[in-house]
């Protein structure tokens, strides 16, 4: 039978899809973590990697092996943690992961005070693409996320927290910048500016417009933003335009929202943001200091119900 030890390098080496820096982040030396995940291997009677691919990568058996081998570790964290705890405390590790065109405006509304409030919680963040977290969440490598939904992933839970309308970033040469408010259908695609692929937002935007050109601000330059903040400069130096959240243009200053945010007409489109989570996700407590510190820190504009909005927005999806 595998000890917990090993369990432990056999994941990591699959996290990390290199022996070498698996064994540091072990602690511990290359030969000693090879050599034990050679023992599971003789004991189980089949190889867990293909060492001859770089990086290494399980084979087919092994990949079911590792599953379970996280399932083991999952369970054994729970009981650890359990045996531990101190029922009148929120305490323990947690990960989180946040899209990146939600965490450079969600995160400074709440982390000092979740930090403050929760001094027993380890929280890590890790800012990453919508696909990259929905595969560590799966492999049990986050334990819960902030992203934009509904994703409709099997196994995963999503909890709602809060809905946010989008605004037109517009430059000041063009025609929409002339306009108080704006249709949906005023949006055909020409001259927008599309952040890159990976990121939901982009989706949303295009499904948002229902963007049938697609054109370029220049004929012969073809760029999609890496973030919000290098579309809002292509903007601001006058040429197209882009769509935002509420979150970012919370972060704006009035003069700036005066000269190029515009709104849509009602009903106006938003998204949805929730907490994401396995259905098998133990750290309820941790869950629930995590969604109260962010709903409770948002603008006053955000503490509103989707049954208050639905009459006035028109979801995302």
């Amino acid at each position: 039978m595998p000890t917990i030890t090993q369990l432990q390098y056999i994941v990591t080496v699959d996290k990390l899809r290199h022996f070498g820096e698996a064994a540091q982040a072990c602690h511990v030396s290359q030969p000693s973590l090879s050599m034990q995940i050679m023992k599971v291997e003789d004991e189980i009677g089949f190889p867990l990697f293909d060492r001859v691919k770089k990086p290494i990568v399980p084979t087919e058996k092994g990949a079911r092996f590792i599953e379970s081998a996280r399932a083991v570790l999952r369970e054994h964290e729970r009981m650890m943690a359990h045996a531990k705890k101190d029922e009148k405390e929120v305490s323990g590790e947690f990960r989180l992961g946040v899209i990146p065109t939600i965490a450079p405006y969600l995160l400074p509304l709440f982390l000092e005070k979740f930090s403050i409030t929760y001094p027993k919680v380890k929280l890590h963040v890790d800012e990453m693409k919508t696909e990259s977290i929905v595969a560590e969440l799966k492999k049990d490598l986050l334990d819960a996320a902030v992203l934009a939904t509904p994703l409709n992933e099997q196994g995963l839970n999503e909890e709602p927290m809060f809905y946010e309308k989008f605004y037109l970033y517009v430059s000041e040469n063009h025609p929409l910048s002339k306009k108080t408010r704006v249709k949906q259908d005023d949006i055909d695609g020409t001259g927008i500016w599309l952040i890159q692929d990976g990121h939901c937002l982009r989706n949303q935007m295009i499904r948002l417009c229902s963007l049938k050109n697609q054109k370029g601000v220049f004929k012969n330059i073809y760029f999609e933003g890496g973030n919000l903040e290098t579309l809002r400069y292509l903007v601001q130096k006058g040429h197209g335009y882009t769509l935002i959240p509420q979150l970012f243009l919370n972060t704006l200053s009035p003069p700036e929202r005066k000269k190029y945010v515009r709104e849509f007409e009602t009903p106006s489109p938003m998204r949805e943001v929730s907490l994401i989570a396995r259905r098998d996700q133990w750290k309820s407590d941790i869950m629930r200091a995590i969604f109260d510190s962010i709903t409770q820190n948002l603008p006053k504009d955000f503490q509103t119900s989707l049954a208050a909005k639905e009459a006035l927005v028109v979801k995302v999806v």
